[in-house]
């Protein structure tokens, strides 16, 4: 879920937190994954020579990191972090940009009933004599998250940045610390960041512009964009994908920082750009070494158009709050669980698939288990299905004939700082790898930020929904659910490095190549493009079970001259 008030930071901008988030265990290289639906795409690994600060001292150079993911039903994704000395599970979420985690100071319910360790406040963080209330959901939805900020050291998927700055919570009514999680662990841009901020006004009180808090981003900004600011990984990037835990338990998923997961080629992929946002529209000021810059808000991008069982949609007639000009765009969010649209489109989808919301649209959209719906985001010129078993949820627990779509629900029209129409959560994300590449974090014109989709969707995703309803009715009519708790075994990739699915052993060297300007980015379909089938475009579809990857990050920094920068690629 996204954030419920706008709320405009010193700076100008305007900023809009997600909450719930998503991804998957990881089976350490050598393992056999019990999961359904694993195949191994190849992979073409690429040696680059560029300098990394970072460096482990029996592996050499650190160039990424990976961990797998907890998940609560499909629901709740969580990740495992250590702050100070103790680890703890997190809400992963693309949606929102700071890391918060549950303090022993905080007494409410929600964090009375959690079941997460608290952070305790009297070890090793240090306050910065600020705090930060983070406001999270939609206007239906709406919870908050309060507390001072300061900093600590803080590690994830084996990559440890000291003097990180976080908010101890100490009031929230916030679901992150139920279901196995302790908070929220952002993975937004900096231009979202309300812990940055407070962080920069405490110790730059008399500073109130742009120029440090863009300046600051690599002292004071999120974890992974420190990462990347400080060239510690080697592609600034991460990419993402989750498990399925309901209906039919299959997949497997994490996040890696700094490359793509092994086995994923880049050429697979389709990259469309990051929207950035002019002031006018809620975005950053620009700041006055840069001053022709815009800066994106959040991982959105452009969509071309939404089909459903290969019928393209109509276009949302929903007037948007204080925009002249909106677009078609959808909001990469794992901290969602659920897929979220205009109003009028999600009813028409509703009265197309189900009769009894048709005949009734205050009933709930009833439709058979097995109807195998087909609910397609064309994105890049490229379509993206959500497979059929993510689509639906089991309506009562003991009926695996009638099942219900609410997977898919209405949200608020696009508004000033927020101009996506569509908030694509985990049902999309369990269909889709994702890939975010943050490109340069002060000069995006440099190098623009960016989003790539992998379709991991198998052209027998009906078959498989089908078997699934099959084998819940001879189950007494319940579906299979699981869940899994975060793994706290991470991989440290470093360049040359061994093996080992450990805190802090390297993994194998395997990188990738950054997506490029001429890679499909951007690209656009024509009037006449046809709608999705079995038989359409698709992008490269496959059920991955990925094995542990190696990363190389692309960093271009504030006083770089030009991208003439020339990375020597030798295939391995």
């Amino acid at each position: 879920m996204y954030t419920s008030s706008w709320c405009a930071l010193v700076l100008g901008l305007v900023v809009a937190p997600a909450a719930l988030v998503s991804a998957a265990p990881l089976p350490a290289t050598g393992q056999t994954s019990s999961r359904k639906g694993s195949v191994v795409l190849p992979f073409n690994r690429h040696k680059h020579s560029r300098r990394v600060v970072a460096r482990d001292a029996d592996s050499g150079d650190v160039i990424g990191g990976s961990v797998g993911l907890g998940d609560s039903a499909d629901l709740f994704y969580t990740v495992a972090v250590t702050v100070g000395d103790s680890t703890t599970a997190v809400n992963l979420d693309t949606g929102s940009s700071d890391l918060w985690v549950m303090s022993t100071a905080c007494h409410t319910k929600q964090c009375q009933q959690s079941g997460a360790q608290p952070y305790d406040l009297t070890k090793t963080f240090r306050p910065s004599g600020h705090s930060v209330t983070l406001n999270y959901g939609d206007s239906v939805t709406g919870t908050h998250a309060s507390g001072p900020v300061g900093r600590d050291t803080v590690t994830l998927a084996a990559l440890t940045m000291p003097n990180q700055t976080l908010a101890a919570v100490n009031d929230t009514d916030n679901s992150a610390v139920t279901n196995g999680g302790a908070g929220i662990l952002g993975l937004g841009f900096a231009a979202q960041s309300f812990v940055q901020e407070a962080a920069i006004t405490a110790e730059f009180p008399s500073s109130s512009g742009t120029d440090t808090f863009v300046e600051q981003i690599g002292s004071s900004g999120p974890f992974v964009s420190r990462l990347v600011a400080n060239d510690m990984i080697d592609e600034p990037l991460f990419a993402i994908t989750l498990q399925r835990d309901t209906i039919d338990v299959s997949g497997e998923g994490q996040i890696t920082i700094g490359q793509l997961p092994e086995g994923v080629d880049n050429s697979s992929i389709t990259w469309v750009p990051v929207r950035l946002y002019d002031p006018v529209d809620g975005g950053l000021q620009a700041p006055s070494f840069a001053p022709n810059e815009k800066y994106p808000l959040r991982w959105e991008v452009e969509i071309d158009a939404v089909f459903l069982d290969g019928k393209k949609l109509p276009d949302s007639k929903q007037q948007a709050n204080g925009i002249q000009t909106p677009s078609l765009s959808a909001l990469i969010d794992t901290g969602n669980s659920l897929i979220r649209g205009p109003s009028d489109v999600v009813t028409d989808i509703y009265k197309q698939m189900s009769s009894t919301f048709a005949s009734n649209p205050n009933a709930q959209p009833i439709l058979p288990c097995d109807a195998g719906h087909n609910l397609t985001f064309q994105i890049g010129g490229k379509f993206f299905p959500v497979d059929p078993r993510d689509f639906v949820s089991q309506f009562s627990s003991d009926d695996a004939v009638n099942c219900v779509a609410n997977n898919v629900v209405s949200t608020d029209p696009p508004s000033m700082g927020a101009l996506f129409s569509w908030n694509l959560g985990d049902p999309f994300l369990k269909s889709n790898m994702v890939v975010f590449y943050y490109g340069n974090l002060t000069h995006p014109s440099v190098d623009p930020p960016r989003i790539g989709f992998l379709s991991l969707v198998p052209q027998n995703a009906d078959q498989l929904l089908d078997q699934a309803v099959d084998e819940a009715q001879k189950d007494g009519g319940s579906f299979e659910s699981t869940a899994d708790a975060a793994p706290t075994s991470s991989i440290l990739i470093t360049e040359g490095g061994p093996a080992g699915p450990t805190l802090t052993t390297a993994t194998p060297t395997s990188t990738s190549i950054s997506p490029s300007h001429t890679t499909n980015l951007a690209a656009k379909p024509d009037s006449t493009t046809a709608a999705p089938s079995q038989s359409a475009s698709q992008s490269s579809s496959a059920s991955l079970s990925y094995r542990l990857p190696g990363a190389h990050g692309l960093w271009q920094c504030l006083f770089l001259p030009t991208l003439s920068l020339v990375l020597l690629l030798f295939i391995l």
